[in-house]
């Protein structure tokens, strides 16, 4: 099933967002090595919330869940994205998309597209690398940049998308040095720089080149049903444009319609758990955050009107007096959460 539909604005309470811990730039190395997001602390005027992501790809290490966890700090919000993530010729590669960097836009989320170079190899896999770290001396350099920087977070994202090629072209670099180092063979270097000489021809091809990944990755999605999914209904792609013209592709796990309305469901599972984890549950929270500010929902030319539903499945039935007290509190902020920005929360 194909959907359409626009986002004009965000309006959204997040709830659930835990305490971050604070750091001192001059700790950021090992801020980064030990939290997922936390508050930097980088002088008397000027703290931000600093998220960031494994991998480029959004599936990955719950991106998404770090992300949610920055948006209760009322100050600026940063997330460092790595501009390619190679794990090595026995594990992934991932790329930075455009539509990612075009959702932290629209999140007003400032974006450092960043670059490991330090790794360590596997100890399981003869050409697999880990516990990657970013560049730190260039992360700082550009957290200085941003807190003289006066535009929103549209326009920081734009004018680091300029530079996505070099950046592309510094990570080659550092993978490199990590695989001669490591003697780790790496991914083929061949389609690496045809994609990053791709990049250096500037935003309007990166753009390009990611629509086309985005939507085959989009069709590959509707078409699969993951382990941890318990659903019954249709899956559907949508595609939502916002007044900037730019384009986000999603999927949603299950749609019902009936008569002139269409739920939108957004399905998290627990096969051994009594709920689903945190992390689950606040990666749904970002979809939900999304749906629940959609317009002009359609199929085809008919107009519907739209409910966003969070599903939360267990294994063998959900039983709330098996919830420990943590999850009984996060079950009912939850559902305060729900309901001050108007989505359905359905436990089974």
């Amino acid at each position: 099933m194909d959907l359409s539909a626009k986002i004009t604005g965000i309006k959204y309470t997040p709830l659930l967002c835990r305490n971050l811990n604070t750091f001192t730039l001059a700790l950021l190395g090992k801020a980064l090595a030990n939290s997922s997001v936390f508050i930097l602390d980088i002088d008397q005027k000027n703290k931000i919330a600093l998220s960031w992501w494994v991998s480029a790809k959004r599936t990955r290490s719950y991106p998404y869940a770090r992300i949610y966890d920055s948006l209760g700090f009322s100050g600026k919000k940063v997330t460092i994205i790595p501009v390619i993530k190679d794990e090595g010729k026995e594990g992934d590669r991932d790329f930075l998309q455009w539509d990612t960097v075009s959702l932290m836009s629209l999140l007003g989320v400032y974006v450092i597209i960043g670059y490991y170079n330090t790794a360590e190899r596997s100890q399981r896999y003869r050409h697999k690398i880990t516990n990657q770290r970013f560049d730190i001396d260039y992360i700082k350099t550009e957290i200085r940049q941003l807190l003289s920087y006066q535009s929103d977070a549209l326009h920081w994202n734009l004018s680091r998308i300029d530079k996505i090629g070099k950046i592309g072209e510094n990570a080659l670099e550092s993978y490199q040095k990590i695989s001669k180092k490591l003697k780790v063979e790496m991914h083929s270097w061949n389609s690496a720089e045809k994609r990053i000489n791709q990049l250096l021809r500037g935003k309007t091809e990166f753009m390009k080149l990611s629509r086309e990944y985005a939507e085959q990755a989009q069709k590959r999605e509707g078409m699969t049903v993951q382990p941890k999914e318990r659903l019954s209904g249709t899956k559907a792609v949508i595609t939502i444009t916002n007044y900037l013209g730019g384009c986000y592709y999603f999927t949603s796990d299950e749609v019902e319609i009936k008569d002139d309305r269409i739920y939108l469901v957004e399905g998290k599972h627990s096969k051994l758990g009594s709920l689903p984890s945190l992390e689950d549950i606040k990666d749904g929270l970002l979809k939900m955050l999304l749906f629940s500010n959609l317009e002009d929902v359609k199929i085809g030319s008919k107009k519907y009107n739209h409910v966003s539903m969070l599903k939360l499945t267990v294994a063998g039935g959900f039983k709330e007096q098996n919830l420990s007290e943590s999850q009984k509190s996060n079950l009912d902020i939850l559902r305060k959460e729900a309901q001050t920005n108007n989505f359905k929360l359905n436990i089974i």
